[in-house]
């Protein structure tokens, strides 16, 4: 589906009711939904958890540090509990060590292959993710936006989406309510938001 397409179909479902929403995807657009899937799924989804809550930069430096203490060893086999330590020392807090040591276990044991999980639905994927401890909601919309490129996820769990929704919308109404309305391009309506509180204002 063109982001052109997309576009205009976010102003008309838009256009009748808010006013201050299709202004700001006006302004914005069109944009392009990137894709992020340069690795395998579940050496994407370890890095994904080790930079959370931290800066581009401080995720950049550490992941560097956990890449540099595996050596040539793969990555996934490097994620194993008696490295837990050195894991540490590279700067990853103890829930992210462990979740991303549970993410390389689950694979080893279940599996976690990407065409497999691609292959799923956006449910099945979703409660495959939040099965392995430390793997949220929210990781797992990320991730089947971003990852598996799924078109139409609205990420309820992320403020920042949310609020920006509420304040364009109405803070009265539910915004999972609000974002039914733009089925099937709930992601790129997320997208949007995040956007737009990047975006300078006028």
């Amino acid at each position: 589906m063109s982001h052109q397409i997309v576009h205009a179909r976010l102003l008309s479902a838009s256009a009748p009711l808010f006013p201050e929403l299709e202004a700001a995807l006006r302004r914005l657009g069109p944009l392009e939904l990137p894709r992020r899937n340069d690795l395998p799924f579940p050496d994407y989804l370890c890095r994904a958890i080790s930079g959370q809550q931290i800066s581009v930069k401080a995720a950049q430096s550490i992941w560097g540090r956990v890449e540099a203490s595996a050596g040539a060893r793969p990555l996934l086999d490097h994620f194993c509990p008696e490295n837990t330590d050195t894991l540490r020392a590279c700067g990853l807090s103890g829930a992210k060590t462990r979740t991303i040591v549970t993410i390389a276990e689950t694979h080893r044991s279940v599996g976690l292959d990407t065409e497999a999980l691609k292959a799923m639905s956006i449910t099945q994927r979703t409660e495959r993710l939040t099965e392995i401890w430390g793997v949220g909601q929210w990781t797992a919309d990320m991730m089947n936006i971003f990852y598996f490129g799924e078109q139409d996820v609205w990420p309820d769990g992320d403020v920042a989406a949310r609020k920006t929704l509420e304040r364009l919308t109405s803070k009265r109404r539910k915004t999972v309510r609000t974002a039914a309305m733009f089925k099937p391009y709930r992601s790129w309506l997320a997208y949007y938001m995040w956007a737009h509180v990047d975006a300078p204002p006028d």
